[in-house]
């Protein structure tokens, strides 16, 4: 529930201050997928999940199985194999996620090099989306999620700015 902190404007000698509840345990995760093809728009497909305070042994951000209903639900929006290539979470590479992944014909993984974020067009989704939330509370999660919701759908319907953000990673991600 904690905002990202933004730089702003305020008249000389006022200076803004953003009031921030102490509801920290509370988040909004979410997983994205960017997706390229020859001749066609980009794509950004999405998953929000809600924590919504502490529970002794569930996890706080994505499982597994969430990951793979993201990748299900993919593979039914595009029609077609996927070729993904994400980063080194350690979801990612668990041996459930293995054992997904294989049992998914359809799906080529490839991952990024241990530790390089620049590579991975989906943080600079997160980023964009962190700048625009900057120096904005809500009261509450629901609230939160609505506006994450709203800002990531603007951003599907902008195939210029996902293509930008994908042109920042410097990967060619055209077949040959």
């Amino acid at each position: 529930m904690r905002p990202p902190k933004g730089r702003t404007w305020g008249r000389r000698g006022h200076t803004p201050v953003v009031k921030v509840t102490a509801q920290g345990t509370k988040r909004v995760s979410m997983a994205a997928l960017i997706c390229t093809k020859a001749d066609q728009r980009s794509r950004l497909i999405y998953r929000i999940h809600l924590d919504r305070g502490p529970a002794k042994g569930r996890r706080k951000g994505f499982t597994e199985t969430e990951y793979a209903r993201l990748l299900d639900g993919a593979h039914q929006q595009l029609g077609g194999p996927i070729v993904l290539v994400w980063d080194n979470l350690n979801t990612h590479v668990s041996r459930t996620m293995q054992q997904l992944i294989a049992a998914r014909l359809w799906l080529t993984v490839y991952q990024l090099p241990p530790y390089a974020p620049e590579f991975n067009p989906v943080e600079w989704v997160w980023s964009h989306l962190k700048r625009s939330l900057a120096n904005l509370t809500k009261n509450n999660l629901d609230q939160l999620t609505v506006l994450v919701k709203t800002r990531l759908k603007r951003m599907q319907y902008r195939p210029d700015l996902i293509e930008g953000l994908t042109a920042r990673t410097g990967l060619d991600l055209q077949p040959p």
